[in-house]
Formats: structure tokens, C-alpha cells, sequence
């Protein structure tokens, strides 16, 4: 008996193109209780309602950011990510260039997507000294 071939699982990163000036997120959104999802699905992980197809604002607030040391693929190790809560939209997972993390509460903007695939974020606006984290 053969064994049987699995699909490739779908990609859970956020769904985003770039034309080379501007970003488009792309996600659901639920038309019941208004609850922003980047992963497609059927109903609404919170109320079980229709979503709908919708975009997404590139601008938000950097929720937690950490610098990683070691190897992942397709990323030279040391870099740093955050996640960023977009306005009105869903958190986010970014790069953020360089390896230093940043604050909590940064305002930051999804200016591009990756090679890879991922998004690519930078600070909205000049970064002091305690808007990068410790």
C-alpha cells in the first residue's frame, strides 16, 4: 500500500502584495461582530458570523517586538520582528530590519513585502532611544 501524499499546508502568513510603492493587506473581516482575521475561514473565529473579503490599514502600533538569534530560513540571524496591531485591523507579524527591537507602543508602517513573503515594517517616524526595547 502506497502512502498517502499530503497537500502542502496553506501559508498563515498574512495575505499582502506591493507594487512597489504601496502595500495592500488583504484579510476578513466579520460583518457581524466587525472582528479582523488575516487566516481565510468560513465563519467568525469569535461569534460564528459571515466574513466577508476586505483590506486592511498598513499603519498601527508595535504590540511586542523581540530580536532572534538563530537560523531561519530564507533570514540571517541576528533580526528582529514585531507584531503590530494595524488600525482597525488584526495583529500582524513584521520584520522590522536590523536586530533591534521596538518598543511597545511604537507607531509603526508595513512599507513592503519581503522576497520570502513576509512583511517588511519600519517606525512611523523618528525612533528615541525608548522606543527600542531593552
Amino acid at each position: 500500500m502506497s502512502p498517502t501524499v499530503q497537500p502542502p499546508p496553506a501559508d498563515p502568513r498574512t495575505r499582502a502584495t506591493s507594487d512597489g510603492t504601496a502595500v495592500t493587506i488583504t484579510g476578513w473581516r466579520c460583518t457581524a461582530c466587525h472582528y479582523p482575521m488575516t487566516q481565510q475561514v468560513t465563519a467568525c473565529m469569535e461569534c460564528r458570523g459571515e466574513v466577508e473579503e476586505t483590506t486592511f490599514a498598513t499603519e498601527g502600533e508595535v504590540w511586542a517586538s523581540t530580536c532572534l538569534r538563530v537560523r531561519v530560513p530564507g533570514h540571517q540571524p541576528p533580526f528582529a520582528v514585531a507584531y503590530v496591531v494595524l488600525d482597525g485591523g488584526p495583529r500582524v507579524l513584521v520584520h522590522t530590519g536590523g536586530d533591534q527591537p521596538l518598543a511597545p507602543g511604537t507607531r509603526a508602517r508595513v512599507v513592503a513585502v519581503s522576497e520570502t513573503g513576509d512583511l517588511v515594517a519600519e517606525p512611523d517616524g523618528p525612533v528615541s532611544a525608548q522606543e527600542v526595547a531593552s
